[in-house]
């Protein structure tokens, strides 16, 4: 088995962490994970602070095992989820999109493992003086929102670069890929876009069937020109916010207003003109089936790879 710091820190089986998707997830398909003994999360991202508590509860109703949240700080409503995730007495937290540096204190006084997710050396380098337990090293080939640097190169630079553990994600869809991360430097895995075809994950069956009909060059990144890029799949919407992004006659606020909600559209109604948001490696999911299965599959797999490695390469 894959010995891994990250496994000791949060209570794990397999040094597996389940994305944090925004309106994606969810109790059902965070706890299909922790039961699989992987991570799950919930997102924070969803119809408001007491809705994201009551999935927090579900969760804790649907897996005895560990499982964390999501935070995006740039939310409205990120320091009453902050406050939250104390009263709820969760354990584990991701976090994305802005410092979490204004609730480290009560965060670490709470007893909480908090795993920034960044996007460069600098940033690793910063949340780790911050108090951070480990960091996601997210490389651009990952759904939503991106940075610039990809998971080949992002990685084992940042896992140079710090002494907490590295969490590799973006483009982690199969045993190669997350067997690669860990020849890279990573203590774990975080896998998103695969985990949108897990039985237990509850969008819209349009997003599945989406996923499920993607190849290599279905995704697309916009959004560059507001200083925001998000990858998603290429769709009637997508397509038309890159038209409006190229276009100099319409301003960031009307890009804005076009794209304000177009997320839940996707996830929750199966809408064409939401967002629809994977990462690269959607082309390579072509099947539904449960979360434990995906887990399972990838972990173990990369393990068999890894195994065979010195004997199949070097003779």
């Amino acid at each position: 088995m894959i010995k891994s710091r990250i496994c000791e820190i949060l209570g794990i089986r397999y040094p597996i962490i389940q994305g944090g998707m925004a309106w994606i997830a969810d109790a059902s398909l965070a706890a299909a994970v922790s039961n699989a003994g992987g991570l799950g999360l919930v997102s924070s991202v969803n119809a408001g602070t007491e809705a994201v508590r009551a999935e927090i509860r579900k969760c804790r109703e649907l897996t005895g095992k560990p499982f964390g949240v999501n935070i995006m700080l740039q939310a409205p409503n990120a320091p009453e989820i902050a406050r939250m995730v104390i009263e709820e007495g969760v354990k584990i937290l991701t976090t994305g999109a802005g410092s979490p540096a204004p609730y480290m204190e009560d965060w670490k006084a709470a007893g909480i493992k908090v795993i920034p997710v960044i996007a460069s050396v600098a940033l690793a380098l910063k949340v780790q003086a911050l108090g951070a337990d480990a960091v996601v090293a997210e490389g651009a080939e990952s759904g939503g929102h991106v940075g610039e640097l990809h998971t080949m190169a992002l990685l084992p630079q940042v896992a140079d670069a710090v002494s907490i553990p590295v969490i590799g994600a973006g483009g982690i869809a199969d045993p190669r890929q997350a067997a690669a991360a860990f020849i890279l430097g990573a203590d774990a895995i975080q896998v998103g876009t695969r985990f949108l075809a897990a039985e237990e994950c509850t969008v819209h069956q349009n997003y599945k069937e989406r996923i499920l009909k993607a190849t290599d060059n279905s995704t697309i990144v916009t959004g560059k020109t507001l200083g925001h890029p998000v990858r998603s799949l290429k769709t009637p919407f997508s397509n038309a916010f890159a038209r409006m992004e190229a276009d100099p006659s319409v301003t960031s606020e009307e890009i804005l207003a076009f794209g304000t909600g177009a997320l839940r559209k996707a996830v929750k109604d199966g809408d064409q003109d939401g967002s629809y948001m994977a990462g690269e490696v959607a082309g390579m999911v072509n099947r539904i089936e449960p979360a434990k299965a995906i887990v399972e599959n990838i972990i173990l797999g990369a393990e068999k790879i890894l195994g065979e490695a010195p004997t199949k390469y070097l003779g």
